[in-house]
């Protein structure tokens, strides 16, 4: 018998943190649940939670709390929908699409503390860990058995596994091995009303719907990740990294595409224009030209020979792309300073421009000139510098657009400019996000991509998780629509009750 999918369409419950007993009330059922060293309520130290890297929104919890296992996940989050108390989950707050910011009169349910490699199974080359879990201390577990964890974000210094889920993060080697959900097998979730479940497993392949697919990348609207399966993968035999410069960043571009033509798949392929070779240059101090237009790192890596095979493509490739200079790491110690410069990108750009707003959008590679050319356009046309600093390999753009918040205006022409390079890469077949996931900042270019077919689909998987809506709200799907916000769209019969097999209430 098909079971009758039941699709929730209420109206936004009413918060009892909205009234002060109600709000006292309910800090005093979290504290029964995690004692005083687990609740944050104090609106000084709140905050420190008001918004994730995306500092351009803001909004103050009520509470944030600390929980320690998935007992007390379980409980806080029974206790919200009982309560009707919106939440959002938390990593380390390193997100750069607003996916954590707090919602309105909600609270903020942090997942620092929950931070332990629970096991490393090396025989079937999986690690299971909680969400707290920082990305490279997986590599670092498994570094001296000769493994590494592949998915490796700018900023795994600090961002976690758990907030690696929610956006499917990607990183510098994912041209070769995949982002993260190529390297989940299996979660602990807890859903919005409490209930703890399991997806996934050990196993590459189980029967069913690939549910353990479905939450990662969901940027936390259907529940809690509580604990995660992962894939390793052994170090590769050899590695060789080089970096070449150009006077054009469209001949990077080019000189990318040339590659991946040639049949070479790299671990990574990354370029920086001028702007971001400067700044870098004065922070890290990576070796890298100050004169040159533009550089693209490559790193080869796998067998020996193969290695060794490609790298005269590559270097042909390049030149042909009127590669100015070709430097080859000469060991591990200028391996890691070429990478280091492309790491701190983000954080060195504040040398030369004290705002500036990243975007994060895809392009097939084989437009990546033509897009880039059309960025200086924009750039030219709105009076702002955008400096280029992104995945090549994978088409993974991040566009940093420089401005001055003490400038009257200018904030609002950088929001607009970044908007502009989006519509530029969805007209080039490519997408809104690469990494970064949509979160707050980048709904409202959801409609770029999908129609109101599509999204009422997705919003009907995301009710059958969170019937009540108060799951991370306000994040990704375009407002006012659907069942968050109820009487903001006209009403139209689904074609899910009109066959029978559901109904919206």
């Amino acid at each position: 018998m098909i079971p009758v999918l039941k699709i929730m369409h209420v109206s936004p419950p009413e918060s009892k943190l909205k009234s002060p007993d109600g709000k006292k009330r309910f800090g005093a059922k979290l504290l029964d649940i995690l004692g005083p060293g687990g609740v944050i309520s104090s609106a000084d130290e709140l905050i420190a939670y008001d918004s994730d890297a995306l500092t351009g929104y803001r909004i103050k919890p009520e509470f944030v709390v600390l929980p320690e296992n998935t007992g007390q996940v379980s409980r806080i989050m029974r206790l919200c929908y009982e309560e009707n108390v919106p939440y959002v989950p938390r990593g380390a707050g390193t997100g750069l699409s607003g996916g954590a910011l707090p919602a309105e009169k909600g609270v903020v349910i942090s997942l620092s503390r929950m931070n332990k490699i629970l096991e490393v199974d090396i025989p079937n080359e999986r690690v299971v860990v909680e969400p707290g879990v920082v990305n490279l201390w997986v590599t670092n577990a498994v570094s001296s058995y000769g493994y590494y964890y592949a998915p490796d974000p700018s900023s795994q210094i600090v961002c976690t596994i758990g907030g690696n889920v929610a956006e499917n993060s990607g990183g510098v080697h994912c041209l070769k091995y995949g982002v993260t959900t190529n390297h989940v097998l299996g979660v602990e979730m807890v859903l919005p009303d409490g209930e703890v479940i399991e997806t996934g497993g050990k196993a590459l392949d189980r029967p069913g719907y690939d549910i353990t697919g479905l939450l990662v990348g969901s940027e936390g609207l259907l529940g809690i990740v509580t604990k995660i399966t992962l894939r390793i993968i052994r170090k590769p035999e050899s590695v060789k990294t080089l970096f070449a410069s150009f006077d054009r960043v469209e001949d990077a571009g080019a000189s990318v595409s040339g590659i991946t033509a040639r049949g070479v798949i790299p671990a990574g392929m990354e370029i920086m224009d001028n702007l971001c070779i400067r700044s870098v240059e004065e922070a890290v101090g990576a070796g890298y030209p100050t004169d040159a237009g533009s550089i693209l790192l490559v790193e080869l890596d796998g067998p020996v020979a193969e290695v060794e095979a490609h790298m005269p493509i590559v270097e042909e490739v390049l030149r042909k792309n009127n590669a100015i200079q070709i430097k080859v790491a000469r060991d591990a110690k200028e391996r890691e300073l070429f990478w280091k410069g492309r790491k701190n990108a983000f954080p060195a750009m504040g040398r030369i421009s004290s705002d500036y707003y990243v975007q994060d959008g895809v392009i097939p590679r084989s437009k990546l000139a033509e897009v880039l050319g059309n960025i200086g356009k924009l750039s030219e046309k709105y009076g702002l510098r955008v400096a280029n600093v992104f995945h090549a390999g994978d088409g993974n753009l991040h566009p940093l657009v420089l401005y001055d918040s003490a400038k009257e205006g200018e904030p609002e022409k950088a929001h607009e400019l970044a908007g502009k390079i989006l519509e530029v890469c969805v007209d080039s077949g490519g997408s809104i996000t690469g990494e970064h996931g949509v979160g707050h900042d980048k709904k409202r270019f959801l409609s770029l991509m999908f129609d109101e077919n599509d999204l009422d689909t997705m919003n009907l998987v995301r009710c059958s998780f969170d019937s009540k809506g108060l799951c991370n709200p306000g994040k990704v799907f375009p407002t006012p629509r659907t069942c968050v916000e109820p009487g903001m769209k006209p009403y139209r019969e689904n074609p899910i009750q009109k066959s029978g097999l559901g109904e919206m209430y």
